[in-house]
């Protein structure tokens, strides 16, 4: 039996978390990725499988570094200022499989304290 690298076993548990969480109209599923440099976040309405509304540190507007805590907290207000223009107030959190903790739970804290209830 082949060794499993670290990014299999990232995709089998958000497919794993996947059965259990779906974004709605109402309440639009907030996926979140990472790499070593970068994070983003997309709200997403699973019934109709559109992005609503999204940010990421690779655009130009957000000028911090998606490689620590600070950047991935700017992307949150980003993100959560950007759902409240589109009427979002609740979201289902989906950490993609990555742990809850770092850069994805300071994303979230961010989306928090900017109102967004989950």
């Amino acid at each position: 039996m082949a060794k499993r690298t670290t990014r299999e076993l990232r995709i089998r548990r958000h497919k794993r978390v996947r059965l259990s969480i779906t974004g709605t109209a109402e309440r639009p599923r907030v996926a979140v990725s990472r790499t070593n440099k970068h994070i983003s976040a997309q709200i997403i309405d699973d019934s109709t499988g559109r992005t609503l509304v999204a940010a990421s540190s690779v655009e130009k507007a957000i000028t911090a570094s998606g490689a620590n805590r600070e950047g991935a907290v700017v992307v949150g207000k980003a993100l959560a200022e950007r759902a409240k223009a589109a009427g979002i107030t609740t979201i289902v959190f989906d950490r993609g499989g990555f742990g809850y903790h770092g850069r994805v739970a300071a994303l979230a804290e961010a989306l928090r304290e900017e109102g967004l209830e989950f």
